[in-house]
């Protein structure tokens, strides 16, 4: 970043600073597409992005406590372009202004964020991109969004999303019901050859395997099922004391699951010295260490900071509206709040950890001066509140 932006910078709220860092251009393309601002008086597309970006870093809880609090802050909304929303009015934008337009800015953010990340290295030294792909759901209340039925009375969603590891950039992401098993959105993956691709055993869907990853030159990396017939065609040396069992050619000899995936298979058995858990990797790549495919499999954990960033750091809990148009919105522009952090990060030059930035960024969106004043220093001046308790994912 140059002196003259950081001296542009002193000036300007955090929050601003957040959001110049996309175009005006950009934003209002993705609007014109689904003519968002058509009847729009005095709040546009943007003012409701900015009024809920604001929302979610700061934690609001409703409708009412966002028009409360940009009341309450009205002195420092102008230097922020911020404006105050009555909760009627952001409730209509909200139902009616279509979700897409977000999503749409979602993936525009995610070519700026993966711009920037490329080049960047996991912990495991390799060349190729790697990338994991994980679900989960997000519980409503099914007596006020009665379109999204998941089982015994509850409701929800799923969220199914493809994570660039190097970065933490979510690169796809679809929202379904929550009663669509994982592997049905496998199909819609979309694939890069020679890239490494990490999944939990729910996506073990051997045909979709076969033709989406192996046939397109993709390696993927997942867990054996317990239940899966085989047959050992070769086996190799292993060093135990890394935690490795074994490491075998395997063929697979199930009538169906035979005709699906009609390949060899390479099967790294491995022991968690931490916990004595065994774990069974099913991969299609037969040139790695295979110690590497163990803690290959264990970069998953990345994906889990993105759920749970969308479950608790941003307060999904509290939904500002029931319709299906009024949730998708939210978490898209959730998404996108998401993905300004990465993107702030790399191209101010944050140093803290984005776990600590998410946590902390609500308690300065009004402070003035560069954002760099407030991170880039020995100890970050800023209580991190402890987190609250939110279901994980499992890291294997």
């Amino acid at each position: 970043m140059s002196r003259f932006s950081q001296t542009m910078n002193k000036g300007k709220t955090i929050f601003a600073q957040l959001m110049s860092l996309f175009t005006e251009y950009e934003f209002s393309k993705c609007v014109n597409r689904y003519k968002g601002d058509r009847h729009a008086i005095k709040f546009n597309c943007r003012d409701q992005f900015l009024v809920m970006s604001f929302a979610q870093f700061t934690d609001r809880s409703g409708l009412r406590d966002i028009e409360t609090t940009l009341d309450l802050c009205s002195q420092d909304l102008y230097r922020s372009g911020l404006k105050v929303m009555p909760k009627s009015t952001l409730a209509e934008a909200n139902e009616k202004r279509d979700w897409r337009i977000y999503q749409d800015f979602g993936y525009v953010l995610i070519k700026k964020a993966k711009d920037l990340y490329a080049g960047e290295k996991l912990r495991i030294d390799l060349d190729e991109m790697v990338c994991a792909f994980d679900s989960s759901t997000i519980e409503l209340c099914l007596s006020l969004c009665p379109w999204a039925t998941l089982h015994h009375g509850k409701g929800g969603f799923k969220m199914h999303t493809l994570m660039d590891l190097n970065g933490s950039i979510p690169t796809f992401i679809r929202l379904t019901e929550a009663s669509v098993h994982d592997s049905k959105r496998l199909e819609e993956v979309p694939v890069e050859p020679n890239a490494y691709y990490l999944m939990d055993k729910g996506y073990v869907k051997f045909d979709t395997l076969y033709t989406h990853f192996h046939q397109a030159h993709a390696w993927f990396v997942t867990r054996a099922k317990d239940n899966m017939k085989y047959e050992v065609v070769d086996s190799r040396e292993v060093d135990p004391q890394a935690g490795l069992i074994s490491d075998e050619t395997i063929r697979l000899t199930g009538y169906y699951t035979s005709r699906k995936y009609p390949d060899n298979l390479r099967l790294v058995v491995y022991e968690d010295f931490r916990d004595g858990t065994v774990y069974r990797f099913l991969t299609n790549n037969f040139t790695l260490e295979a110690i590497t495919i163990a803690e290959l499999y264990r970069e998953r954990w990345q994906i889990e900071i993105f759920f749970k960033w969308i479950k608790q750091h941003l307060h999904i809990k509290s939904f500002y509206g029931t319709t299906m148009n009024a949730v998708f919105t939210q978490i898209w522009i959730a998404i996108c709040d998401y993905l300004l952090l990465i993107i702030a990060k790399k191209q101010y030059g944050l140093n803290p950890s984005l776990h600590l930035i998410s946590n902390s960024i609500g308690q300065i969106l009004f402070k003035r001066g560069d954002i760099r004043d407030f991170y880039n220093k020995p100890e970050v001046p800023i209580n991190v509140p402890e987190d609250g308790p939110v279901r994980q994912l499992t890291l294997w």
